[in-house]
């Protein structure tokens, strides 16, 4: 059974479901460390809600890194990995303000600051933030790697040449006898 090719529509769709499914795959994780982090934070400490969800945020930045880099974008180029993390690094940085900033305005701006509507708002601030997480890494942080150029078929052998045919001798004639 033969893969599709990457240049079809098919072939281009069943990719992108791929590494949509490892994005999730890594973020939902990220998700549940975030969550995890921050609902201990808000029930273990006094900090306000806003500086915990950042902590928790970049505790899961962190964790996604390691899955995006080894898992979901493993195939994707892997020179210049400084160049990758400091891009990493700032589209989470603005990935961060999003989640935050829903979580800020529903807390400071509604009051809303309740357990549930807190987590309710950081969900809803994580799903904002990952539709631009997405778009970001895929396009700036984990280049794809320039699809490989299809395979020329090889030439043909140039015949080889056919051996001349030269008439046979005619057999010498014999002696005359007198």
């Amino acid at each position: 059974m033969s893969r599709p090719r990457y240049g079809s529509v098919l072939g281009r769709l069943r990719g992108l479901v791929r590494e949509v499914a490892k994005f999730g795959a890594v973020g939902g994780l990220g998700v549940l460390v975030n969550l995890g982090v921050f609902n201990l934070i808000r029930h273990t400490t006094d900090l306000q809600v806003v500086r915990a969800s950042v902590i928790a945020t970049v505790v899961a930045i962190a964790t996604n890194y390691l899955g995006f880099r080894y898992f979901a974008y493993r195939d994707r180029a892997q020179s210049g990995r400084t160049r990758e993390l400091v891009l990493f690094a700032a589209f989470s940085a603005i990935g961060l303000v999003i989640e935050n900033g829903v979580l800020y305005t529903a807390t400071y701006g509604f009051g809303w600051d309740g357990p549930v509507a807190t987590n309710v708002f950081k969900f809803f601030g994580i799903g904002t933030a990952t539709v631009f997480r997405f778009w970001s890494y895929r396009t700036w942080v984990f280049k794809a790697l320039p699809a490989a150029a299809p395979a020329e078929p090889m030439p043909e052998p140039a015949p080889l040449p056919r051996p001349e045919r030269r008439p046979e001798p005619l057999p010498e004639p014999a002696p005359a006898s007198n």
